[in-house]
């Protein structure tokens, strides 16, 4: 598949480009989410202890994180947990950012949702946040990742509804609890709809502080990105909640 056709494909490697240059974008992370992990979304430092808490603890662990980007939130697990990090991502631009920040005990390639592929019980734990969306069939990629899995492996999903997907009742009702019901694997939830609201408040608030940061360096139009995605932070929470939520799953094979 030609990878320029695929979602969001050409904003990705603009984004990613910018984001290795830019100061004012890493100081604005920072400021948002506890952390510069290149953050396009809502994984702030919070969201990631929490799959931080769940990854076991033992050694030689081997963790993939579908849709890595330029490997930040990987190189920041694996400074917790030791472990062998793994990551794919349909940016040519962030994979290499990858591969030069993160050299050892790692392996970063390019690929596509339900094209590439890796051996069955490779894994102890697999990452996906905010990237199960760009599956076709997300039942059959969640067969494909359990296969990944070893027999003990847990599968970690941050997950939102209202923007790429519709807004459905609740955690269980998604597509992504659809189709790890039709593989067997149990899961449970955290429902974290009312921090992302607050998260978006913060997001606005730094990147306005930041403002002539990414004017002076000509990035204006990330600033202006940034203001459009914090748009629900002018409304209240009421008016946020019916439209969105955001949950993380844990899943076990």
């Amino acid at each position: 598949m030609e990878k320029e056709k695929l979602l969001f494909y050409n904003e990705y490697e603009a984004f990613y480009e910018m984001a290795e240059k830019s100061i004012a974008f890493q100081n604005f992370c920072y400021d948002s989410f506890g952390q510069d992990f290149s953050q396009d979304g809502f994984s702030d430092v919070e969201q990631i202890d929490i799959v931080l808490s769940y990854i076991p603890i033992k050694e030689d662990i081997h963790i993939l994180d579908i849709g890595c980007g330029n490997g930040k939130m990987l190189g920041y697990l694996q400074k917790k947990t030791g472990a062998f990090i793994h990551g794919f991502d349909y940016s040519q631009k962030a994979i290499a950012t990858a591969r030069s920040l993160f050299a050892q005990k790692s392996d970063f390639s390019e690929g596509i949702i339900g094209e590439i592929e890796y051996p069955s019980n490779s894994f102890d734990a697999v990452v996906s946040m905010d990237t199960m969306y760009f599956s076709k069939d997300m039942s059959a990629f969640v067969g494909q990742i359990k296969r990944w899995l070893k027999p003990d492996g847990i599968l970690l999903v941050g997950y939102q509804e209202g923007e790429l997907i519709p807004r459905t009742f609740d955690e269980y009702t998604t597509e992504l609890a659809k189709a790890l019901k039709n593989n067997g694997m149990n899961f449970e939830t955290r429902n974290i709809t009312k921090q992302t609201y607050e998260l978006l408040k913060t997001k606005r608030e730094a990147a306005i502080i930041h403002r002539a940061e990414f004017e002076n360096e000509g990035h204006i139009q990330w600033f202006d990105m940034l203001m459009m995605q914090t748009k629900w932070a002018e409304e209240s929470y009421q008016q946020f909640e019916k439209a969105m939520a955001r949950y993380i799953y844990i899943a076990r094979k």
